[in-house]
């Protein structure tokens, strides 16, 4: 029976157990064994937490015994990205500059979660200091995809993305500073939900620009990125109940979304437009110039945080880092305030106009990333592959970082292909029901 475990969403496992049909201390059990026995699981889990997974499994069983369950994920694991904090075990970040740091203290999400009675399998493997969409880290480990374990899963959320997709978790939680959760939720066939900049707390992550970083799930369905967000902020998930694409009304994003998209996400898109528009939905196409000089404005926000948050730490042990990595944090080194401050404020114009212009729709589309997943070794020997590929992968998942966006990736008909739903600030919950409305469409 435990082997349909890996195959079940977390949603349902978390039936199963309110049913009595599934023990929270054996699903746990199950899953470090799959764990054990997987040839790839070193390139995916940095580290597990067998100890306090098993304990809070036993706590869940007990609990679910005596019909007190914390909520509809109490006692479902989950796998966690290498910067959350967690007591007593180490957190990385993937990289050698944080190698045997132990944090005192969970993150504030991962304590949430561990109220609400999720229980914690590990750390995940990620792109150095999650500064790269590629999931490649030749420094600690480069986490395979799914549908091509010669290519990488995208990143910075790779591993988390690879524990989920291959089995070695029900659900994942990851962050999103650029992309980070949508991207490889999209190149291992995810849904992946980017939560509203400050919706969830940062406090205990280990950041890369606080401005832009975001936490999100990544799972095998809406429902699953629903419940774990409740799950994240410890209160009742939104009701998906009676979602419908009868009269909704939604936007192509032409305006750079389109440009440069390769044949197979291009026809994955498509697809899933026509089937959404076949179950009711009103889809448009627009132009939108402020995506084109909000997208411009990227390095001097982007790079600029980032290095003055990290500069200290790299340049006092910089031969350490990947040197990809560390050519893109030193990017910063020379953005100017003034610049930094005139980036944001033109930033905030920016935002209202996006926002007054997507107001009558209810969510934009368009391909989560324009490119297929790239060849790890390519990318280590080929310098303009490398440029190439990295610049695509995260620039349509960037535009609703940059303009303050929700957003949600779903699989489409193609592997490794998605599309992006993308909504104004503060409504994931509605932003999800749409989801959940559109993943019965795309089948």
């Amino acid at each position: 029976m435990s082997g349909t475990w890996f195959h079940m969403t977390a949603a349902e496992l978390g039936r199963e157990i309110g049913r009595g049909r599934i023990n929270p201390v054996e699903l746990a059990e199950a899953f470090f064994e799959q764990i054990a026995g997987h040839g790839l699981s070193d390139r995916i889990y940095a580290r597990l937490t067998e100890t306090r997974a098993r304990g809070e499994a036993i706590a869940a069983a007990s609990r679910a015994r005596a019909g007190f369950r914390k909520g509809p994920l109490d006692g479902v694991p989950v796998s966690w990205k290498d910067l959350f904090d967690t007591a007593g075990t180490a957190t990385e970040a993937g990289s050698a500059l944080l190698k045997g740091r132990v944090p005192e203290k969970d993150a504030a999400v991962l304590e949430a979660a561990t109220l609400s009675g999720l229980v914690c399998l590990g750390k995940t493997h990620m792109s150095e200091l999650a500064f790269s969409g590629l999931g490649l880290n030749p420094v600690t480990a480069t986490p395979p995809c799914l549908n091509d374990e010669a290519a990488v899963s995208g990143g910075s959320s790779s591993g988390a993305a690879a524990s989920v997709a291959f089995g070695l978790a029900p659900a994942a939680i990851g962050s999103d500073t650029g992309g980070s959760v949508r991207v490889p939720a999209a190149w291992n066939d995810l849904v992946g939900l980017k939560t509203t900049h400050g919706r969830l707390s940062l406090q205990g992550l280990v950041p890369l620009c606080e401005k832009f970083d975001t936490v999100g799930p990544l799972a095998h369905s809406v429902e699953d990125c629903a419940l774990l967000l409740g799950a994240l902020e410890a209160r009742r998930p939104v009701d998906l109940t009676g979602a419908d694409l009868s009269g909704v009304r939604l936007a192509v994003l032409k305006t750079v979304a389109l440009d440069d998209v390769r044949d197979r996400p291009g026809r994955g898109f498509d697809d899933a437009c026509a089937r959404l528009a076949r179950a009711g939905a009103r889809i448009e196409t627009i132009e939108a110039p402020e995506v084109a000089e909000a997208t411009a404005l990227t390095p001097p926000l982007f790079t600029g945080e980032a290095y003055g948050i990290w500069r200290e730490t790299i340049e006092a042990a910089p031969e350490k880092m990947y040197s990809r990595i560390l050519e893109r944090f030193r990017g910063g080194a020379n953005v100017k305030a003034a610049d930094y401050v005139a980036a944001w404020r033109r930033m905030e114009v920016l935002r209202a106009t996006w926002n007054a212009r997507i107001a009558p729709y209810d969510a934009v589309l368009m391909p989560t990333s324009p490119i297929l997943p790239p060849n790890a070794e390519r990318l280590l020997t080929d310098d303009a592959y490398y440029v190439s590929e990295n610049l695509l992968a995260l620039r349509n998942t960037r535009i609703g970082n940059l303009l303050g966006q929700c957003a949600l990736t779903m699989p489409t008909s193609q592997p490794s292909c998605g599309i992006l739903l993308m909504a104004g600030p503060g409504q994931d919950e509605r932003l999800l029901r749409l989801g959940a409305a559109a993943e019965r469409a795309l089948g």
